[in-house]
């Protein structure tokens, strides 16, 4: 029988030589990684990645600035591509373990097994990813939690359809070219309908205390809109797609993988990041159905346009906070390394809200700051 082939071994000077032809390889102890795809991608920016190549990440992987979680170590190990030559690899600076992976081929092994669990998903997956994953997913039964809270830099397909799957993806430019004329256009509507002077508040129970809602009154109420907007997009997140389905029933595995599990088995996925416009459409007219019923006609359309306006910002947000790369100390910089914290280390304890952090402090889900000891 033909003996398997051991990892490609690298030495230091052809490591230095393609990093400077542009690529991002670091190690940690003897195990190279290429990184130039996921370099753009990096929540702490391209920049401090890019710093870094060439050299030993182990020690810095434990932090500060952020100490990564195991998802991130085993997202880290799918850019896996040789070892360092015996002799050429880096110490760790300030003498830390780092990660505490041995030196050698045989001495990974068993730091690599604990990355993976009890899933196995580091040496043979679950499902099979050349055939459609959503009809799939239900038979994982009490291991799909755990398997679909360990992302992957992949790919999915959810039907055989092509038109199903088709539907089923959207490009992030699509939400803002289908939905901003809709909010420009009603906009105008509510504006118009207010001017007329014809809206009262409460006039379907007294004539005499009813309150005149005037034209001037429409900035504010789409605010409202906006607002109520981020509240339902803490609600639904959280209760909704962050649902815990029964490892018995199919049925809900699967509705709960369709909705939100694939994101974050595949957070990267570029093309499922934005919520399709055809199911998005059936759910905007059940809340639009909602406020029509609640609130007079164009009070109603007034806060709806809002909370559409929300939704747009939230889509289009959520996409940059993914695939962006926001200016070191700012909002959106703090914003999206909150976000990658809820894909690879909270994903079923905190930081429900994207466009906003706001609603995360009164339900009390906010993620803790992480606090390093000084070194002596």
């Amino acid at each position: 029988a033909m003996a398997t082939a051991g990892p490609r071994s690298f030495s230091a000077a052809e490591v230095r030589a393609r990093c400077a032809q542009g690529a991002c390889l670091v190690s940690c102890h003897r195990r190279l990684y290429d990184l130039s795809g996921f370099v753009r991608l990096h929540p702490g920016g391209e920049q401090l990645l890019r710093r870094r190549a060439g050299t030993d990440v182990s020690a810095a992987l434990d932090g500060p600035p952020h100490r990564h979680s195991a998802n991130a170590r085993r997202w880290l190990e799918q850019y896996y591509v040789g070892e360092i030559e015996p002799g050429d690899e880096q110490v760790p600076p300030r003498g830390r373990a780092g990660t505490g992976v041995g030196t050698g081929y045989r001495g990974t092994q068993g730091y690599i097994q604990s990355l993976w669990g009890n899933s196995g998903a580091g040496s043979r997956d679950l499902v099979d990813w050349q055939k459609p994953l959503l009809w799939q997913v239900g038979y994982l039964g009490e291991k799909y939690d755990e398997w679909v809270h360990q992302p992957v830099d992949r790919p999915i397909r959810l039907f055989h359809s092509d038109f199903l799957e088709f539907l089923s993806k959207t490009a992030w430019y699509v939400v803002f070219m289908v939905w901003t004329p809709v909010v420009l256009y009603l906009s105008w509507v509510s504006y118009t309908s207010l001017a007329q002077g014809n809206t009262r508040l409460f006039s379907s129970f007294t004539t005499e205390y009813s309150i005149p809602i005037h034209k001037y009154y429409f900035p504010f109420i789409f605010l409202v809109g906006m607002i109520l907007w981020s509240l339902l997009e803490y609600l639904i997140h959280r209760f909704v797609f962050h649902m815990k389905p029964p490892a018995s029933n199919y049925y809900l595995i699967t509705l709960h993988f369709l909705l939100h599990g694939q994101h974050h088995k595949s957070p990267f996925d570029s093309s499922r990041l934005v919520f399709p416009p055809v199911p998005a459409s059936l759910v905007i007219g059940f809340f639009y159905g909602v406020l029509r019923l609640l609130l007079p006609e164009v009070l109603g359309l007034s806060v709806f346009v809002g909370g559409l306006c929300g939704y747009v910002i939230y889509d289009m947000m959520h996409y940059y906070l993914h695939y962006g790369s926001p200016k070191k100390g700012t909002y959106l910089y703090g914003l999206k390394a909150y976000h990658v914290k809820h894909h690879f280390e909270h994903q079923r304890s905190g930081s429900f809200g994207i466009s906003t952090r706001f609603w995360d402090y009164p339900f009390r889900t906010l993620i803790p700051e992480e606090t390093f000891k000084k070194e002596d």
